[in-house]
C-alpha cells in the first residue's frame, strides 16, 4: 500500500498480536471527544480529521497524540486494542480500529479464511463497542484466481455471519478499497463498483467502504464524481498524494481542497484520515507536513 509495501502489513500484524490483553478501558465515546478539542483550534470543523498511526510510526503513540492535539484535531486511525488506553489518556478517538484482520491478503473473499475471520471479528466487535468506539476495518483479501463474482458471493456469505452482531453492538465494518495496480497485486476490492455491489448485497447500515482516495485515483480516477454519486456507501476516507503516496502538495496530481469540498457537500459526518508517507528528512519537518495536510483538507 506504500512505497515500502511491507510497512503497513507488518504494522497490522503487530497490532493483531497484542489484542487480548486489553479492556478495563473507561468508556469515552466519540461524541465526548469533540468536547475535548483544544479551545484555540483554528480548524473550521466541517471535516473531522484523523491521521493513520502507521504512517507516523517514527513517533511514539504518545508523541503522535501530542502532535494531533497541538494541531487541533482529536483522532488517530489504525490503532489496535492494546494501545487504546493511550488514546483515551489524551482524549483521542480511535477513528478506525484494527486488529481483527490477520493481514491484507487473507480476507473475506476466500471461504477458507471465514472460520478464523468470524471468530476474530466477533471478538473485536465486542472490544470496539466496549471501548466506546464505532469503526472497524476489514479487507477483501486477494483473488488467488477466483472471479470477481465468486469473490463477491464469498464475501457476502462470510460477512453476513458477523453483521447482526455488529448492528447490535453499534459497530460499523469498513472494507478498504486498495489498488491492485501498484501497491497490492491481486487484491480483489480494488474498484469502487465491486465494493458498492457488496454494500448493496449486504444492505446494512453497519457495512460501508473505506474510500482511499490515493488508491482509487490509481485504480480508476474520477474521484469527485464517484464521491458525489456514491457517498452513501462511503463511511471513511483516506488521503495521500499521487504519485508516490507523499504530501498533499503541488508535486502531486490530486487537488485535495476540491475533493474535500465535494465530501463536505455530501453531508459526510465521518472521518477523513491522512495516510501519506512524509517525504521529509527531519522529524520536525515530517510533523509540519501533517499540519500542512490538515490545513489543506480543512475546507
Amino acid at each position: 500500500m506504500v512505497r515500502h509495501p511491507l510497512s503497513r502489513r507488518r504494522f497490522l500484524c503487530n497490532t493483531a498480536t497484542g489484542t487480548l490483553g486489553v479492556l478495563a478501558l473507561g468508556s469515552l465515546g466519540p461524541g465526548a471527544l469533540a468536547d475535548k478539542m483544544p479551545k484555540d483550534s483554528a480548524l473550521k470543523g466541517n471535516i473531522h480529521h484523523s491521521v493513520a498511526r502507521w504512517t507516523f510510526d517514527f513517533l511514539s503513540l504518545e508523541e503522535l497524540c501530542q502532535l494531533v492535539r497541538r494541531i487541533g484535531f482529536s483522532a488517530i486511525d489504525l490503532v489496535g486494542p492494546d494501545q487504546w488506553h493511550i488514546l483515551k489518556r489524551h482524549g483521542i478517538d480511535s477513528s478506525m480500529c484494527n486488529g481483527a484482520e490477520p493481514n491484507l491478503e487473507d480476507g473475506w473473499s476466500d471461504k477458507s479464511f471465514h472460520s478464523a475471520l468470524v471468530d476474530s471479528y466477533r471478538r473485536h466487535i465486542d472490544l470496539v463497542s466496549d471501548a466506546g468506539y464505532k469503526n472497524l476495518i476489514c479487507f477483501s483479501g486477494n483473488a488467488r484466481g477466483m472471479s470477481p463474482e465468486d469473490g463477491l458471493a464469498n464475501a457476502e456469505e462470510g460477512l453476513k455471519k458477523i453483521l447482526e452482531k455488529a448492528e447490535k453492538r453499534g459497530v460499523t465494518l469498513h472494507m478498504e478499497l486498495l489498488n491492485s495496480k501498484i501497491d497490492h497485486p491481486d487484491y480483489l476490492c480494488d474498484n469502487s463498483a465491486w465494493g458498492i455491489e457488496l454494500c448493496k448485497r449486504l444492505d446494512s447500515p453497519n457495512f460501508k467502504l473505506l474510500y482511499d482516495i490515493y488508491h482509487m485515483q490509481i485504480s480508476e480516477g474520477d474521484v469527485i464524481r464517484t464521491i458525489r454519486e456514491n457517498h452513501q456507501y462511503f463511511g471513511h476516507y483516506h488521503t495521500a498524494g499521487v504519485p508516490g503516496r507523499h504530501e498533499l502538495d503541488e508535486s502531486q496530481e490530486l487537488y485535495y481542497p476540491a475533493i474535500m469540498r465535494a465530501i463536505k457537500e455530501t453531508g459526510f459526518e465521518g472521518y477523513v484520515a491522512q495516510e501519506f508517507m512524509p517525504d521529509r528528512e527531519s522529524k520536525e519537518d515530517k510533523k509540519r507536513s501533517l499540519e500542512s495536510a490538515i490545513k489543506t483538507c480543512d475546507v
